[in-house]
């Protein structure tokens, strides 16, 4: 029984011998516990930036006619209809010629019985002549028959000037075509009433050429600065959403509109439609090409908008003091709190709206890992990169562009 007892009592102790040497060679080989990482970064790279102005339009035919009629009545005859491609001169439609036709039988009657007028003063004047000489009639009764040989030459011009404005309206009775192109619109049917009484009414919308559009957008004022006339421009409709058209700027309008305290203003683009594939009316979503840089120093723009948060301010501190020892606390602390996020200096009454709009505070790493504020002065910039002009950046420093873990973009 004593034997027995000492070999447990050998074995125990074997046991926390070995137990005690592996808890020492694993507490000396345990990985040092890693700080994850609190920022997501990118890398400072060169590349070409191109920066685009935004706009939607609505697309058109280059000439647009709206064709009305000058004259009253019924349509008659009914020549043309949605997208036909008519001719100058092409016949469209008829009124009903039925008073037109009464009213120049009736300008005619007129001026018939103006010529008859005009034929009897004539030989009343002349009779008067002859009476005149044998002193058979006054002087008063000779002018007043000349008088009367005047009225009927001008009953005559009058009946002929309304012969030619009811012919004329006869002739407007017809409706044709005054310029060659496609019927895009119309709004009149056979046997439906025309009334021209006090506006003229619209017949038929024609375009001029379809292979030939432009597209009319609104582009707000703080862009307008940057357009040119000649510009590129690039532009998606629904109808073909994996197709990008070409277009040009032709026109800036100085004519602004305002909408709810919001200055726009119309910008035409020339599109080549020889597919015809664009009709009018579609929604163009146009990208306008006002600038472009190759190979510059560019960092991700989501960079330009990140800010430490208050929380990281505060870190930054406290590692500083833990660096700087107890003796040190109170510099460190304020040389932390500068490097990482120094106020602005106030001197913009002394600098141009220039510089203050295009220098920003961006953050990048250091050898730590922590996080350093660094000015820079920007160019070109678009939705993905942005161009650095000036600063102490370089190519391949990691820029912070947001903080993980937090749902807005630098910890905000």
């Amino acid at each position: 029984m004593a034997f027995l007892t000492k070999k447990k009592i050998v074995l125990a102790v074997g046991l926390l011998v070995i137990g005690g040497g592996a808890a020492a060679y694993f507490s000396r080989n345990k990985a040092p516990v890693v700080e994850p990482p609190r920022f997501r970064t990118a890398a400072a790279d060169t590349g070409n930036i191109t920066q685009t102005v935004t706009a939607t339009g609505t697309i058109n035919p280059v000439a647009l006619i709206n064709i009305g009629s000058q004259v009253s009545g019924t349509v008659s005859e009914l020549k043309a209809d949605f997208n036909d491609h008519v001719t100058k001169g092409q016949v469209l439609l008829k009124l009903d010629p039925t008073i037109f036709n009464a009213q120049i039988r009736q300008a005619d009657a007129q001026l018939a019985s103006a010529r008859a007028s005009l034929k009897l003063a004539q030989a009343t004047h002349q009779r008067n002549q002859s009476l005149l000489t044998q002193n058979y009639i006054s002087p008063l009764a000779l002018d007043q028959s000349k008088r009367e040989v005047d009225v009927a030459q001008a009953n005559i011009q009058l009946a002929q000037a309304q012969l030619a404005r009811v012919q004329a309206d006869l002739d407007n009775s017809v409706i044709r075509s005054p310029i060659d192109g496609v019927i895009i619109k119309r709004t009149i049917d056979l046997g439906q009433t025309v009334a021209a009484s006090f506006t003229t009414p619209q017949l038929f919308q024609i375009a001029r050429d379809l292979t030939k559009m432009q597209i009319d957008t609104s582009v707000s004022e703080a862009d307008v600065g940057s357009l040119k006339e000649g510009q590129q421009a690039r532009f998606v409709v629904d109808a073909y959403p994996d197709k990008e058209f070409n277009a040009r700027m032709r026109q800036f309008r100085l004519a602004a509109n305002v909408l709810n305290n919001v200055v726009t203003y119309n910008v035409v683009l020339d599109v080549d439609n020889k597919d015809e594939l664009l009709k009018p009316g579609m929604t163009a979503q146009v990208r306008l090409l006002v600038g472009n840089r190759q190979n510059v120093l560019r960092v991700p723009t989501a960079a330009l908008r990140f800010r430490l948060s208050d929380e990281e301010i505060e870190k930054q501190k406290k590692l500083a003091e833990a660096a700087a020892g107890k003796s040190a606390s109170a510099s460190a602390a304020a040389s932390a709190a500068t490097a990482t996020e120094a106020p602005q200096e106030d001197d913009a009454s002394f600098r141009t709206k220039a510089d203050l709009a295009r220098t920003f505070r961006i953050y990048t790493l250091d050898a730590k890992n922590q996080p350093k504020a660094l000015d820079v002065n920007i160019g070109l910039s678009n939705f993905r990169y942005t161009e650095v002009v000036s600063g102490d950046l370089k190519k391949g420093d990691k820029v912070i562009t947001r903080a993980i873990g937090n749902d807005k973009e630098g910890g905000m």
